[in-house]
């Protein structure tokens, strides 16, 4: 096992698969000379050439529309949003014509691109760059939506993006980019589709994907000390979702929370919620809490945003309030 970070991960992910097959490509703003916005591409435009590693204008519309066409032509692109709150511009482009492409052509044409970059808040970069947009991704027929929080997962799932044939949105976070973490020293992939217990428990089910993974397994250690075993569950896909893995546990613990960072309204925690009471209802000893974003737009101010992003001690309340009824 070698500790890397997840910027890393994902570097070595993109270069293996590279250099194994030669259909693959990567465009995006700023990924080749400046070696990406994040250093998440660092190197790559060295090993592969203008040809594999193309800067592209400010335009997102614009390169996912051509992502859609290299992949109708037969080619693999790997496009990077700068920043998902970017990535709406490419909103048409990915939801009209890269979702839609396999079923409106009748099967003749898939569409194997992978569309990542990071998603929901950083810090102090105020409402038009913190959005959590996973809630509109997967509401999309036709795409799969990933957003690992691990640099074990992060480079499996994306390997397994780039192979798969369907259009792919792989979802980052800016601040987990230097996260470290074990990652095997031999190739692996990681199924789309499949979650992951991430730490073992017996009297409350806690749901967190994404950087928001991370506080779920410090409140697990935090309630540990008070006599809560907090089973931690990652789907780390979050469209297709491992279903199976969570009313397993559910089943077990008889209690959840829900911890995500976008906005609780129809959000892909409301969906959880709504497949857990319909399929374990007689399972469950008390209601689904979920811990969300506050409903308005995230302030720059540093003190103003940590009132309305969840954190840490939202979550232990939550389980404790669970736990307790």
């Amino acid at each position: 096992m070698a500790i890397m970070t997840i910027r890393e991960a994902l570097n070595q992910a993109m270069a293996e698969e590279m250099r194994r097959d030669t259909s693959i490509f990567l465009m995006g703003e700023e990924v080749a000379e400046y070696d990406g916005a994040y250093k998440v591409t660092k190197g790559l435009l060295k090993e592969f050439g203008p040809e594999r590693v193309i800067d592209s204008p400010i335009s997102e519309g614009g390169f996912a529309g051509l992502a859609v066409g290299a992949a109708m032509a037969g080619l693999r692109p790997i496009i990077e949003m700068m920043t998902w709150n970017f990535g709406i511009q490419a909103f048409d482009q990915i939801i009209n014509h890269a979702a839609k492409m396999l079923y409106m052509s009748g099967g003749q044409f898939p569409i194997p691109a992978v569309f990542r970059g990071p998603n929901g808040a950083a810090h102090m970069l105020s409402s038009q760059h913190s959005q959590a947009y996973e809630a509109m991704l997967t509401n999309v027929p036709g795409l799969k939506v990933v957003s690992p929080g691990t640099p074990y997962d992060c480079k499996g799932l994306l390997k397994a993006s780039i192979r798969d044939n369907n259009p792919v949105i792989f979802l980052e976070s800016e601040m987990m980019y230097g996260f470290k973490g074990e990652v095997p020293d031999e190739e692996y992939l990681i199924p789309i589709g499949k979650g992951d217990i991430k730490r073992a428990g017996s009297d409350i089910t806690l749901i967190a994907w994404n950087k928001r993974l991370q506080d779920a397994l410090k409140t697990a250690d935090i309630l540990e000390k008070e006599g809560i075993s907090v089973e931690v569950i990652d789907p780390r896909t979050l469209l297709p979702l491992d279903e199976e893995l969570i009313f397993a546990s559910v089943s077990k613990t008889h209690r959840v929370v829900i911890y995500e960072e976008a906005y609780g309204f129809a959000s892909v925690g409301a969906q959880i919620s709504d497949r857990i009471q319909k399929e374990c209802f007689d399972q469950l000893d008390a209601p689904v809490t979920r811990v969300t974003q506050e409903f308005c737009h995230v302030p720059y101010n540093e003190h103003l945003e940590s009132l309305i992003l969840p954190d840490i001690s939202r979550c232990v309340a939550a389980v404790k309030e669970v736990m307790y009824l």
